[in-house]
């Protein structure tokens, strides 16, 4: 992706994006399955097939994956068949075996920090939920990237301390979340609504974007809704690329 800002992301759709530090491009959470391809998930307030739009017209050319976490609408088979296995592709440590076994051939567990080009990449904790259901939906990670300016990738977290921390610990330049409040029937959502947003917009003087919204079909909160509920945010729209 050609730009000459220090930052920027380009949302392809739900989580997919191509992040860009300096000049090293990382094609984070890729899901790319066609429109319906998937079930809807389980136990939700309705029950669309995913993801709920097309995949935009995006080049998705890169230099690495980054996977916050393997759940489908972060990693799909489509993803699996589609990605050059000796890909770079940074991922969780409790994660890194079924990348390999998937026959990837150059995947790099991050367990506190890794280098790639001339960017590090922090690994950060998150929370998919609250209480017990955040246990049962698995680990999940954020990834902060360091370069000349650094870009803090949230992933699939709710607003906590940790958050705070890691916004505190790296001051980042430009903050991207998932938002869309998803959820399930029961229990509160298990990513980002607008208190969570606007908690971070709040703790930080970075830019502050916001994806993963109205791509699956359990997250309920619209790009409208966030936009109209929240100040100085950005909200891309599918396929749209932001300098931060």
């Amino acid at each position: 992706m050609s730009t000459n800002a220090d930052v920027s992301v380009t949302l392809a759709r739900n989580a997919t994006v191509l992040a860009t530090v300096d000049e090293t491009t990382f094609l984070v959470d890729p899901l790319f399955a066609p429109q319906g391809a998937l079930p809807p998930i389980d136990d939700t307030p309705n029950d669309r097939a995913n993801p709920l739009v097309p995949m935009p017209d995006v080049d998705l050319a890169h230099d690495a994956v980054i996977v916050t976490h393997r759940h489908p609408d972060h990693f799909d088979e489509a993803a699996k068949a589609e990605l050059d296995a000796d890909v770079p592709l940074f991922c969780q440590p409790a994660e890194a075996d079924a990348f390999v076994e998937e026959g990837f051939t150059d995947v790099r567990p991050v367990e506190d920090a890794a280098s790639f080009a001339d960017v590090t990449l922090h690994r950060t904790p998150g929370r998919h939920g609250h209480g017990e259901l955040a246990e049962r939906m698995g680990p999940v990670s954020g990834f902060v990237l360091e370069g000349d300016e650094t870009l803090y990738l949230a992933g699939d977290t709710v607003w906590y301390e940790p958050v705070a921390e890691t916004l505190d610990r790296f001051e980042p330049d430009a903050v991207l979340l998932n938002g869309g409040a998803a959820r399930f029937n029961e229990g509160e959502p298990i990513t980002m609504g607008v208190d969570d947003v606007v908690a971070v917009r709040e703790a930080t003087d970075a830019a502050v974007a916001v994806a993963h919204m109205e791509a699956i079909n359990h997250c309920l909160l619209s790009r409208e809704e966030l936009r109209s509920e929240t100040e100085d945010v950005l909200v891309p729209e599918d396929g749209e690329a932001i300098e931060l």
